[in-house]
């Protein structure tokens, strides 16, 4: 282990061990630093108190960070018998002030979230998911945020967050999104949000498209022959098989697909929500696309680049998209992936099982699906209180 992993990992563990005594201030490595960071005192109200980083001149080494584990303490018996004094330690730095006065200060709160998130331990496990997730589902609603904040000169509030909220159109996968990123910025900046913004971000995923219809079976199958390449129409018969996301098909464990095996496949690790397993629907589709020629590996598939040291999750996924626009094909890959889900609610797969399937939430599969799921349990709702009816007596004639 390098001497700042091990210097990341010690800091985790003493940050853990202060969380669980029930200290909100935490140790973090800036540069060649070790730094303090945690609510304090303001320097004109110290009545009042915000996250605030504090300089403590420990080295970012080991006999710095027993220093910097000991001054924690000594900060924190301060803080607790009231005697915190700025001037025994310097003037305080924001972290993430919670009532910037330009949009200087919202950038800053932006880019300590930024580093607050690649820190967390859970992301630092899945680094290629986590960057994926960070640049495809944090950052444009982020880098929104700073550019109203910089037009309006706003401060990062409430009303900042629900002003750039209601920029995307609603009932949009955009504006769900934003829900998410703004909301994870506000518990990071300790802001309180409108008690309705779950509401506010509600659409997403099929919402507008309830009334779009999905491919069919049967033009599923058709649509292969659009593609002339064999290596991409393993690709194609992968996410119609198993409703994949586009990056995930060359992010799999696919030795099951041999003759004679479970054809229950294992996404891997490093794909954008972690591993999970997924079986075929239809079955037969494995042998109808020939995905037994990926069994011994994923050679059979098209080169791409996936070495996450040089390229990301969302790359790869870009590469299937553009393959089925090359193709003139007249559906996405996640259609394919929709079609996936609605087959498994029609042939009554619990929502539980297939939301772990496909590598989300049953709260974003029961609210992706609403339609279709809604539509089920209506139907066999149906079924069961007409099957309690009685036969009535026929009519004499």
């Amino acid at each position: 282990m390098t001497a700042d992993g091990w210097l990341q990992q010690q800091l985790a563990q003493h940050n853990q061990m202060v969380a669980a005594a029930g200290i909100r201030l935490r140790l973090e490595h800036r540069g060649q630093r070790i730094g303090l960071r945690g609510p304090l005192p303001c320097r004109q109200n110290p009545a009042q108190r915000r996250v605030q980083r504090l300089s403590l001149g420990a080295t970012a080494d080991a006999s710095g960070l027993q220093q910097a584990q000991r001054q924690l303490l000594e900060v924190h018996h301060q803080l607790e018998q009231g005697r915190f004094d700025w001037s025994q330690w310097g003037t305080p730095r924001s972290a993430h002030p919670l009532q910037p006065t330009c949009h200087n200060g919202v950038e800053q709160a932006v880019k300590d979230f930024e580093t607050a998130f690649f820190n967390d331990p859970r992301r630092r496990r899945n680094p290629a998911g986590s960057r994926t997730t960070w640049t495809s589902a944090y950052l444009p609603y982020l880098r929104r945020l700073v550019r109203r904040a910089e037009t309006q000169n706003a401060a990062l509030d409430s009303e900042l967050l629900v002003s750039v909220l209601e920029s995307y159109e609603l009932a949009s996968r955009s504006r769900q999104q934003c829900t998410t990123a703004l909301a994870a910025l506000a518990r990071h900046c300790r802001l309180t949000l409108p008690p309705d913004w779950g509401e506010r971000g509600a659409g997403y995923g099929l919402h507008r498209a309830q009334f779009r219809q999905l491919p069919s079976d049967s033009e599923i199958l058709q649509l292969l022959e659009l593609i002339p390449n064999p290596r991409w129409r393993l690709v194609y018969g992968l996410l119609a098989t198993y409703g994949l996301r586009n990056h995930e098909a060359f992010f799999c464990d696919l030795s099951s697909l041999a003759p004679g095996s479970d054809r229950e496949i294992r996404v891997l690790p490093t794909s954008k929500t972690g591993e999970h397993q997924v079986w075929p629907f239809q079955p037969d589709w494995v042998e109808h696309f020939g995905l037994s020629a990926l069994a011994a590996g994923p050679r059979a598939l098209p080169n791409v680049s996936t070495d996450l040291r040089r390229t990301t999750l969302q790359q790869v996924g870009r590469r299937v998209a553009e393959q089925f626009r090359r193709y003139g094909l007249p559906i996405t890959p996640y259609d394919l992936r929709h079609a996936w889900a609605v087959r498994t609610i029609h042939i009554g797969l619990p929502d539980t099982v297939a939301a772990r399937m496909m590598g989300h939430s049953v709260a974003i599969h029961t609210r992706t699906y609403h339609h279709w799921i809604t539509r089920r349990d209506q139907q066999q709702a149906v079924d069961a209180a007409l099957a309690r009816l009685e036969p009535r007596p026929a009519l004499a004639s």
